[in-house]
C-alpha cells in the first residue's frame, strides 16, 4: 500500500506540473509563439514525439536568426518548425520550451518578438492554471461536503473561554481581528492562525453590529507552534446552488491567503524551518492524507496546486513570478532589460532554489527516520 501511495503522489504531482506547463504552452500557442520542446518532468528522456503544426505561420517572413556574444546576426540552426513532447524521469517539474524565450531572434514567432503584454500572459498562465485547478477542486471538496459550516456559533464546547468575553449562541461572526469572514471554514482557520494571542471579534446579533475585544481561546500547540483553538461548534447552512458556490469560492480564496500567512509567519520566524517540506515531505503527507479518506486527499491536493501557483508567481528569480517582474519593468520603461543580465539573475536564483531543496530534501529524509 505504501508504494501505490507513492505512485499515487507521483502522479499528481506529474499532473500539477502538467496543468501548469499547459498554461504557458496553451496561451504562447494562442499567440503564435513558437514552441520548441514541452516536457513534463526533469532529467533523463523516457520518450517523445514530434507534432505535427509548424509554428513559422508568416510564410514570406525573413530568416530567423540569433545574435551571437558580439551582438552579431548568426544564423539560427535549422529547425523543422514544430513542437516535441517529452516525458522525463523525474516528476518534480516540467517547461515549455519557446523560441526567442532566452535569446535574441528575428522570427516571428519568437516569444521575445511579441507585445509586452502578450509576453505577461504566457509567464502568468501556468500559475493562473494552477489555482483555477484549486477553485474547481475545491468545488469537487465542498459538493461531496453533508454539511456547509456557518459563521454563525451554534454551541460552545465544555471549559469554553470565550463566552466569558461575550460570545454568544447565535452571534454571526463577520470579522476576526479586522479579517472578513463568511464561513464556518474561514472562522475556524482565523480563529486557530491568530487565536494564539488575544483577538478581537466582529459579530451581528439581533440586527446589530458588536465589538467583542480582546477574547482569550484556549490555546494548543503542534510541532512547537502555538495556534487557537475555536472553544465553539456552528450552525449549519442550507445545501443550494448559491450557498455550494459561496463556500467553494470563499474557501478558495481563504487557502490563497493561508499560503501567503504562512510565507510571511516563515519569514517572520513564527514558523521554522521544520515547517517547511519538499517533494519528499509532501508524498509523506499525500500518503497520510490518503490513509485518512478522499476529502483529505482531496483538500491537500488542493493546497498543493494552489501553492504552485502563488509560490511561482512571487518576484524570485528564475520563477515565473521573476520573469514577469522584468517584464513590468519592460512595460514601465518601455525599454527590454538586458538579457545576459536577466540571465544571469535568474541563473543566480536557480542556483539558491536548487540549494533549498537540497537542504529541506535532506530535513525530509532525516525525518523519514527520527519522529
Amino acid at each position: 500500500m505504501i508504494a501505490l501511495y507513492i505512485l499515487l503522489a507521483l502522479f499528481v504531482f506529474g499532473l500539477l506540473v502538467m496543468i501548469h506547463e499547459l498554461g504557458h504552452f496553451l496561451v504562447a500557442r494562442a499567440f503564435g509563439v513558437g514552441i520548441r520542446e514541452f516536457s513534463i518532468g526533469m532529467g533523463p528522456k523516457i520518450f517523445s514525439w514530434k507534432g505535427k503544426k509548424q509554428w513559422e505561420e508568416e510564410k514570406n517572413a525573413l530568416p530567423p536568426v540569433r545574435l551571437d556574444a558580439n551582438g552579431e546576426l548568426q544564423d539560427e540552426p535549422n529547425e523543422d518548425r514544430v513542437t516535441t513532447y517529452s516525458l522525463r524521469v523525474l516528476p518534480i517539474g516540467g517547461y515549455v520550451s519557446m523560441v526567442g524565450e532566452d535569446e535574441e531572434s528575428r522570427s516571428p514567432a519568437a516569444f521575445g518578438n511579441k507585445p509586452t503584454w502578450q509576453r505577461i500572459l504566457i509567464v502568468v498562465a501556468g500559475a493562473v492554471m494552477n489555482i483555477l485547478l484549486g477553485f474547481l477542486l475545491m468545488l469537487v471538496l465542498v459538493l461531496n461536503t453533508k454539511q456547509l459550516a456557518s459563521n454563525t456559533i451554534g454551541a460552545f464546547h465544555e471549559g469554553a473561554t470565550s463566552p466569558s468575553y461575550g460570545l454568544q449562541i447565535g452571534d454571526e461572526v463577520t470579522h476576526v481581528n479586522g479579517t472578513r469572514v463568511h464561513t464556518g471554514n474561514e472562522l475556524v482557520y482565523e480563529v486557530m492562525n491568530q487565536g494564539y494571542e488575544p483577538i478581537d471579534l466582529t459579530v451581528e446579533r439581533n440586527g446589530e453590529r458588536l465589538e467583542l475585544n480582546d477574547i482569550i481561546f484556549p490555546g494548543m500547540e503542534a510541532e512547537g507552534i502555538a495556534f487557537g483553538s475555536p472553544d465553539f461548534r456552528v450552525f449549519a447552512e442550507e445545501r443550494n446552488f448559491p450557498n455550494l458556490m459561496k463556500h467553494t469560492f470563499f474557501r478558495s480564496v481563504s487557502t490563497v491567503k493561508m499560503i501567503y500567512d504562512q510565507l510571511f509567519d516563515l519569514i517572520t520566524g513564527r514558523f521554522g524551518v521544520n515547517a517547511v517540506s519538499g517533494p519528499i515531505g509532501v508524498t509523506e503527507a499525500m500518503t497520510d492524507a490518503a490513509k485518512s479518506g478522499f476529502d483529505s486527499f482531496l483538500y491537500l491536493v488542493i493546497v498543493i496546486t494552489i501553492n504552485l501557483g502563488v509560490f511561482n508567481l512571487l518576484p524570485i528569480p528564475a520563477l515565473d513570478g521573476g520573469r514577469l517582474l522584468f517584464l513590468l519593468i519592460e512595460l514601465i520603461t518601455r525599454k527590454p532589460v538586458n538579457k545576459n543580465v536577466e540571465g544571469y539573475i535568474h541563473f543566480a536564483g536557480l542556483m539558491i532554489l536548487f540549494a533549498i531543496m537540497v537542504l529541506v530534501a535532506c530535513k525530509d529524509i532525516v525525518g523519514l527516520f527520527v519522529k
